[in-house]
């Protein structure tokens, strides 16, 4: 049996590894439900209409780095108490590309209905066209359809890692292009896009980061933003791209988060990329987003 893009079928012996890791994990100020075996998991005992304790905050961003998006259910918090959570972790960023009708800049209101259809349904990882891309998103649910609007969540720690030997050292050292006029730019005039171009020119990262904080290695390229491999042939390069844009989409990577309303979402941007299922439409689907800046990836 012959599979594209030498995929194959079995155990991915990694997975097995992470699970142990993770199930060794206490935790003193909250509680954690896992989602996945290797992605995912529900915090409890944090309220987030206060302030939270240096010790509280700190296993949070811990699980955070472990689990690599972290969940939160019940959280009935204004814009304000959103903001200071995520301030937390680092300075906000303003989206220069992303219509809002939410009074503060930083964040960014996902509003979706019959007339405004969401089109964030593409694996992707946050403004990886930037110099210093993301650190990471916390978004949270306003309005919920009845059913459907899930949001997934993959593991690019965990494709790397269960890459074979050959092609991880095919990556080794390459670098790609990161562009937002491949997403945003279509919905720009010749002059808008020109000017934005000028602020937000083209961006090289390479194609596996290392984590400051865990020294984990994940393949960092997406669908959405990722141009081309620096150096390289552009068939060649699309078709190692096409590769990686593969490996997100692998179940075995991958948690499934079913929103409800004032439930939340904080995601490693560094480490995940992520798809907002559109099965929903022409339900309302409301989410609010505050981005944390990051670090240029290394």
């Amino acid at each position: 049996m012959k599979f594209q893009h030498n995929i194959t079928p079995g155990p991915r012996h990694y997975l097995k590894e992470r699970k142990e890791q993770l199930d060794q994990i206490e935790w003193k100020t909250i509680s954690v439900k896992r989602v996945g075996p290797c992605i995912g998991a529900e915090i409890g005992g944090v309220d987030l209409r206060r302030p939270l304790d240096s010790e509280t905050l700190d296993e949070v961003y811990a699980a955070l780095l472990a689990y690599r998006v972290i969940f939160f259910r019940d959280q009935d918090i204004s814009s304000e108490q959103h903001m200071a959570f995520a301030k937390g972790f680092g300075e906000l960023e303003e989206h220069p590309f992303i219509p809002s009708d939410a009074p503060d800049a930083e964040v960014v209101r996902f509003d979706k209905d019959e007339k405004i259809v969401g089109v964030e349904n593409v694996w992707h990882s946050d403004v990886s066209w930037r110099e210093t891309p993301s650190l990471g998103s916390v978004l949270r649910a306003h309005v919920v359809p009845d059913i459907g609007g899930d949001t997934l969540f993959s593991d690019m720690v965990a494709a790397y890692e269960c890459l074979d030997d050959d092609t991880k050292e095919l990556l080794l050292g390459k670098r790609a292009v990161n562009d937002f006029t491949q997403s945003f730019g279509r919905f720009l005039a010749p002059a808008e896009l020109a000017e934005q171009q000028e602020k937000f020119p083209a961006v090289e990262h390479p194609l596996v980061r290392t984590s400051p904080e865990t020294g984990a290695r994940s393949l960092y390229a997406n669908a959405a933003f990722t141009s081309h491999i620096v150096g390289m042939d552009r068939t060649e390069s699309d078709e190692l791209l096409g590769r990686i844009f593969l490996e997100a989409r692998v179940p075995e990577y991958q948690c499934r988060f079913q929103w409800q309303t004032d439930s939340i979402a904080f995601w490693d941007n560094r480490a995940v990329q992520h798809y907002a299922t559109n099965d929903y439409w022409p339900q309302r689907r409301q989410m609010d987003r505050v981005t944390i800046i990051g670090d240029r990836p290394v």
